[in-house]
Formats: structure tokens, sequence, C-alpha cells
């Protein structure tokens, strides 16, 4: 059987690390099995959906690559969803409310006063025919509640190993609104079903859902056939300070490009956070499958931390050819930078738009004020500088010139030569920027 992973967001902010690290594994499973990843967006909620997080989710699954082979909108499927629910309402599992909102959360505090676990009592189920019409008749629109069995629910979960659920510890859950737009956990399973879905991955927070729908499948499979899929649960990263959120800011995809950090810097650090053995840095997708092992990921949190990222992105660059960077510096108008600038650099910067900068610094009209202290100094350094400032050992060489010729030495000599050259304290070594400089600019900046 072929393997359909799906990635399902709901269109109702920013994906956030949490939920793109689910789309990258599903689609990982999906292309080291040979099967096909689907991306579902969940967007019945009318009230919190927006336009721009359905263009944004599908900018940042193109910006990762994480290609998909199938899109479904369920704002497309109403009508299946009319099907599904008048087939769970003929077989007796789906049923008539009309408690308000109201009346719900005083029945939910009613139950927490008297001990009792907040489960909605089924008061529903003794409505008669007349009763539900005078309801009707009043203004009051039903929405619909699946009737969940009591018994025992288990499944393999491929990362958290047997899990069951013993009697009635959910109410029976909400399928269809008052105004009669499905919910998620009716529309996922519906979906899940015609369209085959082999293996649902997603985080160990939806636990409880599947244990819920787990029935939900049962029931939809008595009447018109399917298979349950398997599940895997993932545990969840949590960030080192503050919680990772789709409503908290600092998380989302969105920011992290804005940011600069490559995309599969992000892809590196989620295919591999929370799975065990050591993690590497890979330069592609066929690289990161090679290694890719469901099996591994532990049962328990773990961390997100940017500055892991960081050093991710570091490593990225120092790996990748000219040719692997040239489109994005196309992208971020540096398409003069040439293979041998960015050579010469890439081992000195943590993001890419840095080398901006340092292609400013080296191939502008550039002057850095220095100090008067320094200038005599600084003079006498011009005066030695080598005929041949591309020659690999040309620092080197100016270097032992200098320290023959003047008593500077350590930090005195080359701190005034860096700041002279580029204004900045810090960045790439000098023997590198010496051959990035022409001699006669070098030579304007010492004087």
């Amino acid at each position: 059987m072929t393997t359909i992973c799906r990635f399902a967001p709901s269109p109702t902010g920013f994906l956030h690390v949490g939920n793109i690290r689910a789309a990258i594994i599903n689609f990982l499973y999906a292309k080291k099995t040979g099967g096909k990843f689907f991306l579902r967006l969940d967007d019945t909620d009318v009230e919190r959906v927006k336009d721009e997080y359905r263009e944004m989710i599908l900018t940042d699954m193109a910006w990762l690559s994480l290609k998909y082979d199938n899109l479904i909108k369920q704002s497309d499927r109403l009508n299946e969803y009319e099907i599904a629910k008048n087939a769970l309402i003929k077989s007796g599992r789906l049923y008539e409310c009309y408690e308000t909102a109201e009346e719900l959360g005083m029945q939910r505090k009613a139950q927490i006063a008297s001990g009792l676990a907040p489960i909605y009592n089924r008061a529903a189920l003794n409505l008669t025919e007349e009763q539900k019409q005078n309801l009707r008749a009043s203004g009051l629109r039903p929405h619909y509640r699946f009737l969940l069995e009591e018994k025992i629910v288990s499944w393999d979960d491929k990362i958290k190993g047997k899990i069951t659920y013993e009697g009635r510890h959910f109410s029976d859950p909400v399928l269809v609104r008052d105004n009669n737009v499905p919910t998620y956990t009716f529309c996922s399973v519906v979906d899940d079903l015609e369209y085959g879905i082999t293996d649902i991955i997603r985080g160990e927070d939806h636990i409880t859902n599947t244990a819920v729908q787990i029935q939900i499948f049962e029931a939809l499979i008595a009447v018109s056939g399917g298979k349950i899929p398997h599940f895997s649960h993932l545990a969840l990263i949590k960030a080192s300070e503050g919680k990772i959120s789709k409503r908290e800011g600092g998380f989302d995809v969105k920011s992290l490009r804005n940011d600069g950090y490559e995309a599969f810097s992000i892809i590196n650090l989620l295919a591999q956070i929370g799975a065990s053995g050591q993690s590497g840095v890979y330069k592609n997708f066929e690289e990161l499958i090679n290694s890719f092992d469901l099996s591994k990921f532990s049962k328990s949190s773990t961390n997100y931390d940017i500055s892991e990222l960081g050093h991710i992105n570091q490593k990225l660059l120092q790996m990748l050819d000219f040719s692997d960077i040239k489109p994005r510096l196309n992208e971020i108008g540096l398409s003069e930078i040439d293979e041998s600038f960015f050579n010469h650099l890439k081992l000195n910067i943590s993001f890419l738009s840095e080398i901006k900068n340092w292609w400013e610094i080296c191939k502008s009209q550039f002057r850095y004020e220095n100090k008067n202290s320094d200038k005599e100094f600084l003079q006498e350094a011009a005066k030695l500088l080598p005929q041949d400032t591309a020659n690999v050992n040309c620092w080197q060489i100016w270097l032992d010139q200098i320290k023959a010729n003047t008593a500077r030495k350590g930090k005195d000599l080359f701190m005034p030569i860096r700041l002279a050259l580029t204004g900045q304290e810090h960045g790439p070594e000098l023997k590198v920027l010496v051959n990035l400089i022409d001699r006669e600019e070098i030579l304007r900046r010492l004087v």
C-alpha cells in the first residue's frame, strides 16, 4: 500500500515552528517510504480563517520546498461533509442538541461543584420529536453531537507505543455547529478516509482527539468503507523561554524568513529536534531523507532554541557551493557577487545578508576616520604593502614587514589596520580582506 501523509494546518494564524515541524516530518516520512504528501487547509472556521493566512501557508510551504502531491481545501468540500453527516444521523451516531453556550456553561459549573467530570449529560437524547419542533420554532438551531460508545479505544502509536483510553472519558463531541458548519474533528476524519490517508503524524496535543476520532472513523467505515490510518504523535517542542504558538510572535516561519535564516537551516533543525542520535547539517532533502527514521523520535518534549538555529545556519552556509547559493544571492539583490568573493567570505558569516555588508565595505569607496595616534603607523604600513595583494600569502608577507619595521605588536598592530580597511572590530580575517580589496583602495584607506 502506498504511504499517504498529510499536513493539515488551519489558516487562523501564521505557521509556527511547532506545526511546520509536523509538515516537515510528514513530508520526510512520505518520501522515505516512497509515498505521497498532501496539504490540506482546514478552513471551515469562517470566523477565524483569513485569506492572508491561507496565502502565507502556501508561501511558507513553497519557500521551504515542501512540495505536495495534492492541495485540499475543506471549504470546497462542504457537500461531502453534509453527506457524511446524514449517514451518521441515519446510523444513530449523530444526534440533535439545542443547549445554548450559556446553558452548557452552567451545566459544567454544576458538575464541577458536585465533584463530577464536566462531561455533556446527553440530555438531548431524551428530547421527543415534538420538543425538537418546538425548540426549532422558538428560533433555536440544532448542533449535532457524535454519540461515543463506552468502550476501550486503543492504538499502536508509532512513537508513543500502545495508547489506551477506557470508558467514557470525553463529552460527545460536536461535529456540526448550529450554523451547519462542520468542525475540524469531523472534517478531518471524512477527508482522511476519502483520500486514503495511511499515516497521521501530528503533535501529542492531538492524542485525545485521536481517541475520539477513532470512533468516528469506525462509524463512517461501517457505512461507507475505508481503513483507519496509523497514528504517530510527536512530543511537543517548547521554547527555552515562553511558549510556542501561532498567536505568539517570534516563532512563525514568516519571521524566521524575514530574519534571514536559510530555509534548509529550518528544515535541518526541525527534522531532527527531539530525535535520538547525533544530528547533522544536511545540504539537501536527498541527504536528509536517507538519514530520516521516525522511530528515533523521543516520547519526551524538547526545547527549541533559536541560537541552535543560528549555529546551523552558519554551518550550512559554509557547506554550500556557489552554485547552491547563487539563486539566493539574486533574490536579495546581490547578483554582482562572484564565486571567489563568496568562497572567501562564507566561513565568516552567519547570515547570507551579511555578505552584502562586506561587499559594500570591500568594493565601495569606504573611509574610516583613523585616530591621530595611528596615522603615522598606518602611513608606514602603507609603504610596506606588497605589490601583489591578490597573493594568498599577502597578509603574512605584509605582517612580517610591518613587524620588522615598526615597534607595534598584537592588537596595537592589527586593529588600526582592520579599522582603517573596514571600520569594524570584528569580521573576516585580514588575510581574507586584503585579497578582496583593490590595492589602490587599501592605500587610500590607510593614508
